[in-house]
C-alpha cells in the first residue's frame, strides 16, 4: 500500500522537478526574462534527499540510469528514461487538477524509489539539494535551490504577518475623524480608509517597523532599508500601483531618501527581494547567509525547468523586480489599518506582503 500523498499544484511541482531533473541530468540557466540560456547549464551529478531525520538517500545520475544509494550502499537502479516518463505523466496530472489532490500511480511509483513525501523535509527555504558541476572549473558542490512553480497559483515571496507591519504617524486628523475612519467596514475598507484620511487632509509619515527582528534583518541588508521599504509600502497604499517595478519608479520620482537617482532605489530593492527569496524571514534572526545557496529553480507552465544560480545573480534580481507585486492581506488577521493613539499622537499600521506575478 503506497504512502498517501496529497498536495497542491506547487507541492506536486516539487516532486515533478525531482523526477524531471533526474531524467535530464542537467539544468539550464535562465535569463532575466525566464528564457533558457542555451550555452549555460549545470550538470547534475546527484540529488540528495532526507526523507527522515538521519536517513540520507542519494540519487546518483549515470549515463542511462540513476543509482539509488544510502551510506555507500546501492539499493537499486532505475532507468532515466522511466523517470522522465513518470515526470511527464505527473505534469499532465498537475495541469488537470486543482486545490489539493492525490495521484495514486505516482505515489506508488515514487514509494518504490524510496520517496515517501511530496516535499523533502526542510527547515529553511531549500526545496531540493543537488550536487552540480561547474562546467568551466570542474568544481563539484552540494547546493540547495528553492523551487517556484508557475503551474499553479503564484506563490508569495514574503508572507504577511504582524511581523511585517510598518508603523506610520498620522497628522491632521481629529479624534472624531479617527473614530469615523476606524468605523468604515466596506468591502474595500482599506482603500476607503486611506482615501478618507487624504480627504480630511491627513498625512502619513513612516515611523518604524512593528517587529524588532524584522527591523534588524532589514538593516542587515541596508541601514536605510526600513525607511526605504516604509516609503515604498506607503506609496502602494496611497496610489493605484502595486508592481514592484512601478513602485521603485515612484521611489525615484519622489526621492524620499534624497538619493537623487532611481537606479539607487532599484539596486537596493533588488537586494531586498533577493534576500527574501534566498532565506531572509521577518521573524527569524538572519545572519545574511543564503539558505538556498544554489539559487532559485523556476518550473514554467509548460514544464520546462530553469535555474537562477548564484553565478547569474544579476539576472535573478532583475527577474524578481519584474515579476513581483505588493498585495493587501487580511486586516483582522494581521491587525493593521486601524488608527490608534499613543503618547498624545495618532498612528496607523500598514502591512507588507509580496507575491509573484504570473
Amino acid at each position: 500500500m503506497p504512502a498517501k500523498m496529497s498536495g497542491n499544484k506547487g507541492e506536486w511541482s516539487e516532486l515533478y522537478t525531482f523526477l524531471k531533473l533526474l531524467s535530464q541530468g542537467r539544468i539550464y540557466a535562465a535569463d532575466e526574462n525566464v528564457q533558457k540560456i542555451d550555452n549555460v547549464f549545470y550538470p547534475i551529478l546527484k540529488i540528495i534527499r532526507e526523507e527522515y531525520a538521519g536517513e540520507r538517500i542519494e540519487y546518483v545520475i549515470d549515463d542511462l540510469n540513476v543509482h539509488i544509494e544510502t551510506q555507500n550502499c546501492r539499493l537499486m537502479t532505475v532507468p532515466r528514461r522511466e523517470l522522465g516518463e513518470k515526470a511527464n505523466y505527473l505534469l499532465e496530472q498537475i495541469a488537470d487538477h486543482s486545490n489539493s489532490f492525490e495521484i495514486e500511480e505516482i505515489a506508488e511509483y515514487v514509494n518504490g524509489i524510496r520517496v515517501t513525501k511530496i516535499k523533502a523535509p526542510s527547515t529553511d527555504t531549500t526545496d531540493i539539494t543537488m550536487q552540480i558541476e561547474d562546467i568551466n572549473t570542474g568544481f563539484r558542490n552540494n547546493v540547495g535551490f528553492s523551487i517556484k512553480s508557475e503551474i499553479g497559483n503564484p506563490p508569495t515571496l514574503l508572507n504577511a504577518g504582524e511581523t511585517t507591519n510598518f508603523i506610520y504617524r498620522v497628522d491632521g486628523i481629529s479624534c472624531s475623524q479617527m473614530k469615523e475612519i476606524n468605523s468604515i467596514e466596506t468591502r474595500n475598507k482599506i482603500i476607503d480608509r486611506i482615501n478618507i484620511i487624504k480627504e480630511y487632509g491627513g498625512r502619513l509619515t513612516f515611523e518604524g517597523v512593528n517587529h524588532n527582528g524584522f527591523n534588524r534583518n532589514l538593516i542587515m541588508i541596508d541601514s536605510m532599508m526600513p525607511a526605504l521599504m516604509g516609503n515604498m509600502l506607503l506609496y502602494f497604499y496611497e496610489n493605484d500601483i502595486k508592481d514592484c517595478k512601478g513602485l521603485v519608479d515612484m521611489l525615484g520620482e519622489k526621492d524620499p531618501l534624497e538619493y537623487g537617482e532611481t537606479v539607487i532605489y532599484s539596486y537596493k530593492i533588488k537586494k531586498f527581494l533577493c534576500s527574501c527569496a534566498l532565506g531572509m524571514k521577518p521573524a527569524k534572526k538572519w545572519d545574511g547567509i543564503d539558505e538556498a545557496n544554489g539559487g532559485y529553480i523556476i518550473v514554467k507552465s509548460d514544464g520546462e525547468i530553469l535555474a537562477y544560480h548564484i553565478y547569474n545573480r544579476n539576472m535573478f534580481e532583475q527577474y524578481l523586480l519584474d515579476n513581483t507585486y505588493f498585495e493587501r492581506a487580511s486586516t483582522t488577521r494581521h491587525k493593521y489599518m486601524f488608527i490608534y493613539e499613543k503618547d498624545g499622537k495618532m498612528f496607523i499600521k500598514l502591512n507588507l506582503q509580496i507575491r509573484f506575478s504570473r
